[in-house]
C-alpha cells in the first residue's frame, strides 16, 4: 500500500509506524467480530498475547469476545 507522505505527516506517523497501526487495527476488528482467536489477533498484530491483551485495554476493547447465542446453548446444557 503506498500513501501520500501528507497522510502519513497529517497522522504523525512513519511508514513502518503506520503499518503497525493497521495491522493492531486490523487484529482488534478481526478478533471483536469473532472471526480470529486472540492468539491468531496477536500474530496478525505482531505482538505476543500478553502485549495484545494490553494493546486492547489501551484501545478500550474487552478482552474476551462472548458469542451470546453459544453462551446460552452452554447454559442449558450445563
Amino acid at each position: 500500500m503506498k500513501l501520500d507522505e501528507d497522510v502519513l505527516s497529517a497522522l504523525r506517523r512513519s511508514p513502518n509506524e503506520f503499518a503497525r497501526d493497521m495491522r493492531l487495527a486490523a487484529a482488534i476488528h478481526w478478533y471483536k467480530r469473532g472471526e480470529i482467536s486472540q492468539e491468531k489477533a496477536a500474530q496478525v498484530a505482531g505482538l505476543d498475547p500478553t502485549d495484545f491483551l494490553l494493546a486492547l485495554a489501551r484501545e478500550g476493547e474487552d478482552a474476551f469476545v462472548v458469542d451470546l447465542a453459544d453462551l446460552e446453548r452452554e447454559l442449558e446444557r450445563g
